[in-house]
């Protein structure tokens, strides 16, 4: 579980549109249990507060955005939330953890159902807004399922009844029963380090350049074969340059995702731009397989002769952030 989030910021809003009034005012106060003795945490050769050193520490680990929902009368009471994880599969079990001074952590009790927004990459806005600091006229749509509000647009949805409660520091931990669940296609909104992120899919730079400006740049390169089950690339390993598949096929693959490509695709586009963090996948030749190389310095000389080939790449990389 990832800490590292916003503070537990809570909205109320009337489901016939707008916030009610005073919904973003203090926090309700809420009894904190006696905490247990503990020694003070080691943080290794990190300095300043051992609880900031935690925190950042937690920050670290990437988690989905999440509005957490809940439905008392004609209003919807809810928070932005990346405490959010799957317990079982049979039954259908997920947990959430709330901070305890959060109003909602007051509301839910063994029975209340609660409601899980997971957030796609174009919704980044929506934590903001809900925390009282987007700009005016963002509005969250709503879908009510089970009596229980869910926000429209969300990557996935989820519907849960509180079967128990635990005690958790200075969290409560709820566990819900799954009666609703649903997901649409798209990427996640993440959250890392204090931020929020998004995932990035297959650079596909140079591909997208005009055939007359690539060829320019492949024309610089050389060829090399492979045989079946080679390693062409491996993850990590320090290199500057991209390749051509210009026979045979080769497999990519990178953490949790694998795929095979043929004649005509491009390797390491982003490596040739950017080798200091090494290559992003391991690439193996699944037949044999010839491939053009072309290194950094080739890449530069060649940008260098003729700049409209880097010039078209800039264009690309700046389609890539509009996309965003």
């Amino acid at each position: 579980m990832s800490t590292d989030a916003p503070p537990p910021r809570e909205f109320e809003l009337n489901l016939r549109g707008g916030f009610a009034p005073g919904a973003l005012e203090g926090l309700g106060d809420s009894a904190f249990d006696d905490v247990p003795s503990h020694e003070p945490i080691d943080v290794g050769d990190l300095e300043g507060d051992p609880a900031i050193a935690f925190r950042r520490t937690l920050g670290m680990f990437a988690t989905d955005v999440t509005v957490l929902t809940t439905r008392v009368g004609d209003q919807v009471h809810g928070m932005t939330a990346n405490a959010f994880m799957s317990v079982s599969l049979r039954p259908p079990l997920v947990l959430i953890s709330l901070d305890r001074r959060a109003r909602m952590c007051g509301m839910l009790h063994e029975g209340s159902t609660y409601g899980v927004s997971v957030l796609a990459q174009g919704q980044a806005a929506l934590p903001d807004r809900f925390a009282g600091r987007a700009k005016d006229g963002i509005e969250p749509e709503w879908a009510v399922i089970r009596d229980t509000p869910l926000v429209e647009g969300a990557l996935a949805h989820f519907v849960a009844r509180v079967v128990r409660s635990y005690w958790g520091g200075d969290h409560s931990l709820f566990l819900g029963h799954v009666e609703y669940a649903r997901y649409g296609e798209g990427q996640p909104l993440l959250f890392h380090g204090g931020r929020y992120e998004r995932m990035l899919g297959d650079p596909d730079l140079f591909s997208r350049l005009p055939p007359e400006l690539l060829d320019q740049i492949l024309l610089r390169g050389h060829e090399v074969n492979y045989a079946a089950g080679a390693t062409i690339m491996a993850r990590g390993e320090m290199s500057d340059t991209m390749m051509l598949v210009k026979e045979g096929s080769v497999s990519v693959e990178r953490p949790g995702r694998a795929l095979s490509l043929g004649v005509g695709s491009l390797i390491g586009e982003i490596e040739v731009l950017d080798p200091g963090l090494g290559r992003t996948a391991t690439i193996t030749a699944e037949t044999d397989a010839t491939c053009i190389v072309v290194t950094r310095s080739e890449l530069l000389e060649g940008f260098a002769e003729d700049p409209k080939a880097a010039i078209a790449l800039l264009e690309i990389l700046a389609s890539r952030f509009r996309e965003q």
